[in-house]
């Protein structure tokens, strides 16, 4: 399909939308009424190539790719589709006719409330790379109405308000209302036997219906287009008799119940409600999500047996992990197979992503949780663990290992287990993290079948994060080496012919501060804050976690913050250090450190006698808009959590590729990028992931380092005797006693690094030079990368062929 339009077809498609969809003139029209429009004019080309990619798909017998996520990070559309389309330009000539800008168009759009972390916005770079290299691939999650929160401080402290994206963003969506499916909760089960044929019944239960809305993402050219299909809870069974009895707030609680599904991204679980909600959530996803999948398949296929080869299911971490055995309850249940030949058939199709080593986040359910709002899934569930315990017995396993292996035990149903068990493939995001999972996380299921695990680095839509977000400096890039990079990312390597050549390094320099000014400018519109765009921006920006070590910078940041309160005349390069992060609302140290970083802020901003040269910076409501104006400008990233710690990451590629230097540790994809840039173009600090082991084996003090590092000691005194009456003794306490994430350890090497980051940045040349390195060595943390290594090690999927080869392949069949 062609998706080229002239100015004039725009802008009388512009005159249309407005006049029909809208019914105002384009004198009349508002800029929110142009925006819509013109989504709609995007929405119906992504719509027709979707249509006609899928059906090239099918003609051929081209596997799909289905996505499984609890969030897709998607931030703004509009751009992303626009330049993806090639349709950029001319979009912006046929508005400027009219009087219109279209960056003002751009800011009419509110981040879609989708997601929150690096696990979204990677689901989100997969899709464009999917669409961009031609696989069939739709993304499954939930439709969010009030996202995940939106961040307010309020005297430092988090404060959680709703995310009201639907009104600006709805007009992506597309209802398909006749796809919509039932899930079951709660009730309780019959089972009847009639000789060989095992019948299932579930009675009282609760129902919810699944109302499928899709979104379109476009790749490069628009060769492919993904579909994102969100699903919304509604309950569309109004008991009559309830409300007629009198009970109207009852009659109401039932359909509210239902619709609470989904309202919000990852919902407070610290009680039982929460937990409640959440293990709701996630069945909702999966059971709206394969029944649309099996049903699409037999839709065009008499069977499911050549399921695996037509279809791939996707388990992006833990959460959707219920999948496995719901696809064994529609083929049992609902398709008449029997047991061993679902189970082949589920474990041929499902691939699994661990994401994470923290424990909190391999999901554990209490059985009686579990068995009272899913009893035909913990029947499964059940049934699943019995036969592994008997495999594993047979196969002669010691029966220490089989418990810690089962999904079942401790009165829990362990959901990192289930999915090793039940899918053909495991991967980690990094190599230290795929080792750490053969090695410690998955160490039993490893040993029984090496085959299963594998790694795939995580990697970034270098298009939307460079070229996108950046184009100034990918402008000079195409000027350099030309466009291929564009669909090659490792074609960036060009560029490190131009390392020694001033000119180019002198170019990059006024690009960096081109972005530095944009973005001051843009926190002083939108915080009242002033940036000094000749200080060295250091940017740490990732979800609030301890293990991320956001304290640990602060407390540096305390610490330098001290030696200057002494030596006001001292010669210090200004350095403006950037946070942006969310905390869970539950995680009440989280909050604190947030609470500890503005009061730090607001400490230095009013100390007229440092702060000329030190200042911190909390964006507010960090978001994908946020990062890409954060990104570009950044100097120093942050990637500093605990060796060992952090699966990959994917802020570290972002800002790697806009030319930012790496100041981190050799955690998650640290250590790649350490291998592709060299150790004169990283500053690493801190401890290995084997020596943090080694320390904790021989028992880790932090008292000793608070007690012997004078620096350390007098930054955590002031912690406790606070700033302006706020003072912070759980941290100090934290730091003291417990300090989980070894923060205290690795201090002394992070403020060394941060001197030594401060050193290399006066020799603006040096510096220059180690940023183009750092763009030029970017291309192997290319999404397009990784999803060419799933679909050829782990779907076993090819992209779809060229229309012009269609009718032969065709033929063929």
């Amino acid at each position: 399909m062609t998706y080229k339009m002239t100015v004039p077809q725009i802008k009388e498609a512009i005159r249309e939308k407005l006049s029909h969809s809208f019914g105002v003139s384009l004198e009349n029209a508002t800029y929110e009424e142009y925006y819509k429009a013109v989504v709609l004019i995007v929405r119906e080309l992504l719509t027709k190539g979707r249509t006609e990619f899928i059906d090239n798909a099918e003609k051929t017998g081209t596997k799909q790719v289905y996505y499984l996520c609890m969030e897709f990070l998607l931030g703004r559309s509009l751009r992303n589709n626009l330049y993806n389309l090639g349709l950029e330009d001319s979009f912006k000539k046929a508005l400027a006719e009219y009087d219109i800008k279209l960056d003002n168009l751009y800011e009419q759009e509110p981040d879609a409330g989708l997601g929150n972390g690096g696990l979204g916005r990677l689901a989100a770079c997969f899709l464009d790379g999917l669409a961009t290299q031609g696989y069939p691939a739709m993304g499954y999650s939930l439709r969010y109405e009030y996202g995940i929160f939106r961040q307010k401080l309020v005297d430092g402290w988090q404060t959680e308000l709703p995310d009201f994206w639907l009104p600006g963003g709805s007009v992506w969506l597309q209802q398909v209302p006749e796809n919509s499916v039932e899930v079951r909760f709660d009730g309780h089960i019959e089972e009847q036997w009639h000789e060989q044929y095992h019948s299932v019944r579930h009675r009282d239960y609760t129902s919810v219906t699944a109302i499928p809305y899709d979104l379109c993402v476009a790749g490069m050219d628009g060769k492919g287009i993904s579909l994102l299909r969100i699903w919304k809870a509604e309950n569309n069974k109004f008991d009559m008799n309830l409300f007629n009895g009198g009970s109207y707030m009852r009659a109401m609680e039932q359909q509210a119940m239902a619709e609470v599904i989904t309202k919000v991204l990852y919902p407070e679980d610290n009680h039982t409600d929460g937990k409640m909600l959440r293990l709701s959530q996630q069945y909702f996803l999966v059971s709206a999500s394969i029944q649309d999948i099996i049903r699409r398949h037999l839709f065009a296929h008499s069977t499911l047996d050549d399921l695996p080869k037509l279809a791939a299911i996707h388990l992006n971490d833990t959460h959707p992990v219920l999948a496995i055995p719901e696809m064994m309850r529609v083929m049992l249940d609902e398709c008449g197979y029997g047991w061993e030949d679902a189970w082949n058939i589920v474990r041929q199709t499902v691939a699994y992503t661990n994401h994470t080593v923290m424990s909190e986040a391999l999901e554990c359910w209490s059985i009686d949780l579990f068995k009272m709002r899913l009893p035909r899934i913990y029947q499964i569930v059940e049934e699943i663990d019995r036969r592994f315990w008997e495999e594993m017995r047979w196969k002669g396993v010691e029966e220490s290992k089989i418990y810690r292996m089962a999904p079942i035990g401790d009165g829990y149903v362990k959901m990192a287990n289930l999915a090793v068990i039940g899918s053909h493939s495991v991967n980690g995001v990094s190599a230290l993290h795929s080792e750490i999972l053969k090695e410690d996380v998955f160490h039993d299921f490893y040993m029984e079948e090496p085959q299963k695990f594998t790694n795939v680095t995580n990697g970034i839509a270098h298009r939307r994060w460079l070229n996108q977000s950046n184009p100034k400096l990918s402008g000079l890039i195409t000027d350099l080496i030309g466009s291929e990079y564009i669909y090659d990312a490792g074609k960036l390597s060009g560029l490190l012919r131009y390392k020694d050549d001033e000119a180019v390094l002198e170019q990059l320099q006024q690009i960096k501060r081109f972005n530095k000014v944009r973005l001051a400018d843009y926190i002083k519109k939108t915080q009242n804050d002033r940036v000094d765009p000749d200080s060295i921006f250091d940017v740490q920006v990732k979800r609030l976690h301890e293990y991320k070590r956001q304290h640990m910078n602060a407390l540096n940041i305390l610490a330098t913050y001290q030696w200057l309160r002494e030596n006001p005349n001292a010669d210090f390069t200004p350095h403006t250090f950037f946070f942006g992060a969310k905390a869970a609302p539950g995680y009440y140290f989280a909050k604190q450190i947030i609470q500890f970083i503005a009061a730090l802020a607001e400490k230095i901003r009013k100390d007229d006698r440092v702060n000329k040269k030190l200042k911190v910076v909390f964006v507010e409501n960090y978001c994908v808009t946020w990062a890409e104006l954060l990104t570009p400008a950044a100097e120093i990233s942050e990637q500093i959590s605990l060796a060992g710690t952090e699966a990959s990451g994917t802020s570290n590629m972002k800002f790697m590729i806009n030319g930012a230097v790496t100041l981190g540790t050799l955690d998650g994809a640290n250590v790649e990028i350490h291998e592709a840039v060299g150790d004169e173009n990283i500053i690493l600090f801190g401890m290995t992931a084997s020596q943090v082991e080694e320390l904790k084996r021989s028992g880790y003090s932090p008292r000793l380092h608070y007690q012997n590092n004078q620096v350390i000691h007098r930054a955590m005194d002031e912690l406790l005797t606070g700033f302006d009456g706020q003072k912070f003794k759980d941290i100090f306490n934290a730091l003291l006693n417990e300090d989980r994430y070894m923060a205290l350890a690795d201090f002394e090497s992070y403020a060394e690094a941060q001197r030594r980051a401060q050193k290399l940045y006066l020799d603006q040349k040096s510096w220059n030079r180690m940023s183009l390195v750092n763009t030029a060595c970017a291309g192997r943390f290319a999404a397009d990368r990784a999803i060419r290594e799933y679909a050829g090690n782990i779907w076993h999927a090819s992209p779809v062929p060229p229309v012009q080869n269609l009718s032969a392949r065709t033929l063929e069949k």
